[in-house]
């Protein structure tokens, strides 16, 4: 599928200066391009020991309409000599600080490409955020992409580029399932079976919960639309969610990822989307609600869970996960720079 038929007409996507030989970088091309994208992103979360694994089906649903990008405009293909070996893409949102914010967002073959790959995705991608910051109103403007402790090759290029590390997140395992003990839930709470009239305030409240959060910025209706349809994360009967009479307290999504466990040979859910809101914290809510987590799980016959968490989280999220029993297995990095 790397190779476009006769008839297929080849978008170039601009560049700033010339590419290295063999090199073509185009528009995106749906749906061809999904497979061939969908395994150079699996293989780079197997080269990273990255827990998360996406379907072409996935692939095909996300660029439909990604958030905060014009897939018709902000993606860019990489072929090498008619097969493809990388992808990026530019996004950009605003933060509650007024921030803006645009995200070079990278996937370089791991077992075919090399640094001319990556620095021509770089190059491009920085080139197309440009363009699309020039549109928006004056004020503090910055790049945004990612890397990590498995990745050393492209965090050193993203130094030398003139980013600088903006934070960490942890990867955290626990590798039981077991029952947590002493976990109880506060009084006066309850948790109660999602139903579809539920879906509003439980989105919201999580929105309003993560606005505390460093970095956050506003979601947009496509974070929504996949709050209610994504095929892996919005399974509700794995939800646990805390209220308190017609107010919702906090909750925890956990979901399976059937086509991971699969590549990996593994059975691990996953507790995320954890959030509790401002009148209900430090009442040990958030732990008693991913203890609540635990036998679901455990009953869809999964063996552990992981989780991610800012480093620096502002709530003491980290030390709540460490008392739950997670542990971290490796640290990724988001990585800034002023746009100027």
């Amino acid at each position: 599928m790397g190779r476009p038929d006769a008839s297929t007409t080849i978008r170039p996507f601009p560049t700033p200066r010339p590419l290295p030989p063999g090199l073509v970088l185009r528009h995106l091309r749906p749906p061809d391009d999904y497979p061939p994208m969908n395994a150079i992103a699996n293989a780079i979360r197997d080269a990273v020991g990255q827990d998360f694994t996406t379907s072409d089906e996935d692939m095909a649903r996300f660029y439909a309409n990604p958030p905060g990008s014009d897939p018709s405009t902000d993606v860019v293909v990489v072929e090498r000599d008619g097969v493809i070996v990388g992808y990026g893409r530019a996004a950009s949102n605003q933060e509650t600080d007024g921030r803006r914010v645009y995200e070079a967002l990278l996937f370089a073959d791991p077992g075919v490409s090399g640094r001319d790959v990556f620095e021509a995705l770089l190059d491009s991608v920085e080139a197309r955020i440009r363009v699309i910051a020039a549109g928006h109103p004056n004020g503090d403007k910055v790049f945004e992409t990612f890397g990590g402790d498995q990745a050393p090759e492209r965090d050193r290029l993203l130094l030398e580029r003139g980013y600088t590390a903006a934070r960490h997140a942890f990867v955290m395992v626990r590798p039981t399932l077991d029952d947590l003990a002493d976990a109880p839930l506060p009084p006066g709470l309850e948790i109660r079976e999602v139903r579809p009239e539920h879906l509003p305030a439980i989105w919201a409240a999580h929105v309003e919960a993560m606005r505390d959060e460093r970095g956050f910025a506003e979601p947009d209706e496509a974070k929504y639309q996949q709050f209610l349809t994504d095929p892996v994360t919005s399974d509700a009967t794995l939800w646990r969610v805390a209220w308190d009479g017609d107010q919702v307290a906090g909750q925890v999504r956990s979901f399976i990822n059937p086509e991971e466990n699969r590549r990996r040979g593994t059975l691990r859910g996953h507790t995320e989307f954890i959030s509790v809101r401002r009148p209900w914290r430090r009442r040990g809510l958030a732990r008693a609600l991913i203890a609540a987590s635990f036998p679901l799980l455990r009953a869809r016959g999964m063996t552990e869970a992981t989780l991610g968490v800012d480093t620096e989280n502002p709530s003491g999220a980290l030390r709540v996960y460490e008392s739950c029993g997670f542990h971290s297995v490796s640290r990724e990095t988001l990585y800034r720079k002023p746009l100027e």
